[in-house]
């Protein structure tokens, strides 16, 4: 459907209110395509309306009960809500649905690192590494909750092994300094003002589905993060 596609593409731009039309549309003229409630419950969170995505998620749920990607992203908006109990018992169930998949122990990991579950946050990062090897971004955030945890060899190991699957050589750059929360924060806030309030974790996962299927993106990824590090130790 063309509507739907230009909605994809208002979203993209960062015009929310926009898609938002037009993915409503979409679902007035086929109000039984799942995938239309899917993308407006992704609208609707970065327009900070919570309460409708849940209800669009809901319903998702009434329609498939054990779709894995329907709970995980369900428990972002929970989480944004502030509902972390609840939170933390759909990326379970995300992840009893869906073991073998590295991006649910990533995205819990990424959650229980911004509640401050930190022991947790590497024991997820770790699985999720055991089951995809070559996950550099994995390996990088685990770096960065060690060094939290002031656990520098254990980081300084992590990070080496991230640079090394991307072939990232840091003696050629001056030495990095650990990535600020906000700064990666802030790669994943495609807002054009910038604003960091506005669903940077929901951003956060659509970018580790792109990292986890697509080498290139992984790399520029982590050289991302390691060109930040230089750019600030200047």
């Amino acid at each position: 459907m063309e509507e739907f596609q230009i909605s994809i593409s208002q979203f993209k731009e960062g015009k929310f209110q926009e898609a938002l039309a037009q993915i409503n549309f979409c679902i007035k003229k086929d109000s039984e395509n799942p995938e239309f409630y899917f993308f407006r419950a992704r609208v609707l969170s970065r327009l900070g309306n919570f309460d409708s995505a849940l209800l669009d998620f809901n319903r998702l749920l009434e329609i498939e009960p054990y779709n894995p990607s329907y709970i995980n992203d369900r428990a972002v908006v929970l989480h944004l809500m502030k509902n972390d109990e609840d939170a933390m018992a759909e990326f379970d169930r995300a992840i009893n649905l869906d073991p073998k998949n590295p991006y649910r122990y990533a995205s819990r990991a990424y959650f229980r690192d911004r509640i401050g579950d930190l022991k947790g946050a590497i024991e997820d990062y770790e699985k999720a590494i055991e089951l995809d090897p070559e996950d550099a971004v994995a390996y990088n955030n685990k770096g960065l909750v060690e060094e939290k945890l002031g656990y520098q060899q254990r980081a300084k190991s992590s990070f080496s092994k991230a640079d090394d699957l991307i072939g990232y050589k840091p003696n050629e750059k001056p030495e990095p300094k650990p990535v600020q929360k906000k700064e990666v924060e802030n790669f994943f806030d495609n807002n054009s003002d910038g604003d960091l309030n506005k669903l940077t974790f929901g951003n956060y996962f659509s970018m580790v589905k792109n990292i986890l299927t697509n080498q290139k993106i992984r790399n520029e990824f982590v050289v991302f993060l390691k060109s930040k590090f230089s750019n600030n130790s200047k």
